[in-house]
């Protein structure tokens, strides 16, 4: 039974050696000259000002996250949208419904405020 998955445990052990062989070879060959302006942070050519490590408002992370969410949701319309005629009234109800719950946190989430960037 295992032996169907040969070629695949071959292929991933050419890449991995293909792999470590390509760096390797690449940092035993390659030019070795790092000076001052080559170990600072790179920012367009410009000197970095202040450090290179910063906080992210967590208001960023909440419209990603909010983002994901209603854009995973919206994916759900598709199915519908394949088999409608089979679903009838029926099937028009239950996207209605889900639909309507979409709307209502939509509407809540933009009455809290949490689509404003600032």
């Amino acid at each position: 039974m295992l032996e169907a998955y040969l070629p695949i445990f071959v292929l991933f052990l050419f890449a991995l050696f293909v792999a470590v062989f390509v760096i390797s070879f690449s940092a035993l060959l390659g030019p070795q000259k790092p000076g001052e302006r080559k170990l600072k942070p790179y920012e367009s050519g410009m000197e970095p000002i202040g450090q290179a490590i910063r906080r992210f408002p967590v208001k960023f992370h909440v419209v990603a996250m909010l983002f994901i969410l209603f854009d995973i949701e919206v994916v759900f319309f598709l199915p519908y949208a394949l088999v409608f005629r089979e679903l009838s009234v029926y099937g028009l109800a239950v996207m209605g419904v889900f639909f309507l719950i979409l709307v209502v946190g939509f509407v809540y989430e933009w009455k809290k405020g949490a689509l404003q960037w600032e």
